[in-house]
């Protein structure tokens, strides 16, 4: 164990964050074959992908914990451990909520009316934009530290930042929307239907939510 953690602290304790939001990134984009296959009814399929994401989720699980335990020994960082533990558990609850986004869609062999297939599928992928904007704001974040936090590094983590935020927006705008539609066809759909309806707009959004909090974490740190 200790020569796993050495090879995943590596010289900047921003290298285990990297590690660990590459896994969660790759929960967060199994999503989108998880919707394209319950879509098309295929829950054989859904299961399967589902078992991926629950499996990337557990694996991401067990990196925060080893990264908690490995922090507590650390002496000397260049970043503070709050800001590392804080910016850790907000990249775990993307996995989290990827895991509970697919694991409704399977149990409840969810559809999705036709009116609100596009506009599912166009809140999904902006969600899961938001988490590869921050993905790459981390990578940038461990040039950063090398760097002393100067020179170019910081401006293109701050445009990042910047761009993560605009994403954020723009799926609370097509929440609205949906919500907005689901509204207008709610007499047309069995209640109980509409309520996970309305839950699954919610939880895609709140992918891009948590990815903000990520970047504004981020900022905080590059304002010390």
């Amino acid at each position: 164990m200790k020569s796993y953690m050495a090879n995943m602290f590596g010289q900047s304790p921003i290298h285990p964050l990297q590690k660990h939001m590459k896994e969660v990134l790759a929960a967060i984009q199994l999503l989108k074959p998880v919707f394209i296959e319950a879509q098309a009814g295929n829950f054989d399929k859904v299961d399967v992908l589902h078992q991926q994401v629950v499996d990337q989720e557990h694996l991401a699980d067990s990196m925060k914990r080893e990264i908690r335990l490995h922090l507590t020994r650390t002496l000397f960082m260049p970043v503070s451990r709050q800001d590392i533990l804080e910016i850790l558990r907000m990249q775990d609850r993307i996995a989290n909520k990827s895991r509970d986004i697919s694991e409704l869609i399977l149990s409840r062999k969810m559809s999705f009316p036709s009116s609100m297939q596009q506009g599912l599928q166009e809140l999904l992928c902006k969600s899961i934009e938001a988490a590869e904007q921050t993905n790459q704001a981390i990578v940038e974040l461990g040039d950063l530290v090398e760097t002393g936090f100067g020179g170019g590094e910081v401006n293109r983590v701050e445009n990042m930042i910047n761009l993560l935020n605009q994403l954020e927006h723009e799926t609370d705008e097509k929440q609205h929307e949906l919500r907005r539609t689901l509204f207008a066809m709610e007499k047309s759909l069995p209640p109980v239907d509409v309520v996970f309806l309305y839950r699954l707009v919610e939880w895609m959004g709140e992918l891009a939510d948590i990815a903000q909090c990520v970047g504004s974490r981020l900022q905080i740190l590059l304002a010390r």
